[in-house]
């Protein structure tokens, strides 16, 4: 029997975090709001526009001046990670049972300091994860350049959130109000910022999001010396778009878990759970049994199931003692079922990971 491999992201899988989030608003006057305007832009650019160069969860890359700008360093990100690491219920019970069963990954756009915070705090090996590298503290940034970002950051701030038309195409299908701060905002970012020292961040600095989450998978794959079929990959936003496509394409098994709407349309599998012992009962079918087994399985959902696929006695006891009477909801992803799904979807995610960081893409 071929192996199989467990290849999951980060923050929302394992995590209610959004690390970069959290730190932009502890560090950064406003910055809440700073952080979801240009996460808003990151989606317009990624998934709408698709700007050539561009890739989703690059937020990580726009956002470093803003952070070098009040202050922050890597011992402040490695501090500020390790005092707020929220981990989803089960998820070291999962990440522990996963590396038992099957080679395990986590492919995550998250700063490596908070991979690393993670990683203790779940027992799960640093050296197999991807992240965003970055040495915030070897760039350096004037007093001149501070001046004007913190000017710039405010501004960003106070613009309105930038709504995405259905079906949007184009910059010509959004508002006027919208077209003028997707233009400012490519003049801050793409004209302005590349001009200071400090932008040469937007250089070096390359987030593990879109085609990079995919490229690892490639790699872990080639590492493992198995094909894309023998994957089961997790992942909940934006980021994970190429990386689903990717094993779909290899006939790998891919699921949402309290994904948003980005995620439950290219994913096989949705998942709405408070607790990641779903994770744990799809990976354990998966490894024993393969994908059409976890198919199957979602298919028929339901205690019985469970039984006839003879789910691991130690899960087993466990879902019953988390849920007695009903199972949290697991679905295959459909044309016709789709949409109401992300709907359900955003909905669950926004009550386990909160307002703000469940409306981020």
């Amino acid at each position: 029997m071929t192996s199989k491999v467990f290849v999951t992201d980060c923050e929302g899988p394992i995590s209610k975090n959004d690390n970069a989030y959290e730190l932009t608003c502890h560090f950064v006057p406003d910055g809440a709001k700073l952080f979801s305007v240009i996460s808003k832009y990151d989606d317009v650019l990624a998934d709408v526009l698709k700007r050539e160069g561009y890739k989703a969860g690059d937020t990580l890359k726009l956002i470093l001046p803003f952070l070098k700008t009040y202050g922050v360093t890597n011992r402040g990100m490695k501090a500020f990670s390790e005092k707020n690491v929220l981990l989803v219920a089960g998820a070291r019970d999962t990440m522990q049972f996963v590396q038992r069963i099957m080679a395990s990954f986590i492919v995550s756009t998250s700063y490596e300091h908070y991979l690393y915070a993670l990683c203790k705090v779940i027992g799960f090996p640093f050296e197999n994860t991807y992240h965003t590298r970055v040495d915030i503290d070897k760039y350096e940034i004037t007093e001149t350049e501070t001046k004007t970002l913190k000017r710039i950051a405010k501004e960003i701030a106070a613009m309105p959130m930038i709504e995405i038309p259905k079906n949007a195409r184009t910059l010509k299908d959004f508002s006027f109000r919208d077209q003028r701060a997707i233009k400012r905002l490519d003049e801050v970012f793409w004209r302005i910022i590349p001009k200071m020292s400090v932008g040469r961040m937007f250089c070096e600095v390359n987030p593990v999001g879109g085609k990079e989450k995919a490229n690892a998978v490639r790699e872990i794959v080639a590492k493992i010396g198995c094909d894309v079929d023998c994957v089961m990959y997790v992942g909940d936003s934006i980021t994970d778009v190429e990386c689903f496509q990717f094993v779909r394409k290899g006939d790998g098994l891919t699921v949402s878990f309290n994904g948003n709407e980005y995620a439950v349309r290219e994913a096989e599998v949705a998942v709405m759970s408070e607790n990641t012992v779903v994770t744990s009962i799809l990976a354990d079918v998966f490894a024993r049994l393969g994908k059409e087994a976890v198919l199957e399985l979602a298919e028929k959902w339901s205690f019985t199931a469970l039984k006839k696929h003879k789910v691991t006695p130690t899960l087993l006891n466990r879902v019953h003692e988390l849920y007695p009477n009903i199972l949290p909801r697991v679905e295959i992803i459909t044309a016709d079922n789709k949409e109401s799904l992300a709907k359900e979807s955003i909905a669950f995610r926004k009550t386990v990971r909160g307002e703000a960081i469940g409306r981020l893409g």
